[in-house]
């Protein structure tokens, strides 16, 4: 097992936590962490360009003249691809699936080299508890200074940006709402934890109760 220092809201160690070698001590595989990204990112992926062909275009019914004897083309509907107002032939359609399949323990250990990469270079910080008293945006972005500063020795730096992932064990609704307007900094339960969020930012803080549900869900 591992052994890391727990810090409270103010940036003071105030214990230790144990982390599973499972989970935070994983050897990197880069093909396998850019599979599981490109395949999470393929999944979250909308289908919205949509032309119609001729089957969907309005109109068109009615044979526009008749086959013999005009001197023109024969023609059986005005939405004919060739028509101007028809329907396109290779058009991008909403039919198309741009899913992808991951094996599950894949995926799983993809999320642990992420996790082991914060840890090993520093990035991670244990808090025992993160909760605030009221609906405070000012009060949830001093705490994140201190543990930026004390625990994950970031300097201040007003032309750096700030990128800080913050898991919760459980949804805590007036943390959530505290930090939700914070630039550069994201909120979420560990039942929304995926590597895509865990790599798109620099820093990462996990709650005491982050790290016993996190060891707890993938221990089975």
């Amino acid at each position: 097992m591992l052994k890391v220092k727990v810090y409270n809201t103010e940036g003071l160690p105030v214990g230790e936590q144990e982390l599973a070698v499972k989970i935070f001590a994983v050897k990197p595989n880069q093909a396998l962490i850019h599979q599981a990204v490109v395949t999470q990112q393929a999944n979250e992926r909308q289908v919205l360009a949509h032309t119609k062909d001729r089957s969907e275009v309005r109109g068109g019914g009615k044979k526009p003249w008749r086959q013999k004897g005009t001197g023109r083309a024969r023609a059986g509907s005005s939405r004919s691809p060739i028509w101007i107002g028809g329907g396109v032939t290779f058009g991008p359609t909403k039919d198309r699936n741009f899913s992808k399949k991951l094996n599950k323990k894949m995926k799983q250990q993809a999320l642990f080299m992420a996790l082991t990469d914060k840890l090993q270079n520093e990035n991670l910080a244990v808090v025992d508890k993160l909760e605030i008293a009221e609906y405070k945006t000012k009060a949830m972005n001093e705490i994140l200074k201190n543990l930026e500063t004390k625990v994950l020795k970031i300097k201040p730096d007003k032309k750096a940006k700030r990128s800080l992932l913050v898991i919760l064990g459980k949804k805590d609704e007036k943390t959530f709402i505290s930090g939700r307007n914070l630039v550069g900094a994201e909120i979420i339960n560990l039942d929304n934890i995926n590597i895509v969020e865990v790599l798109k930012y620099k820093s990462l803080i996990l709650t005491v109760d982050g790290v016993k549900r996190l060891e707890k869900t993938y221990s089975k």
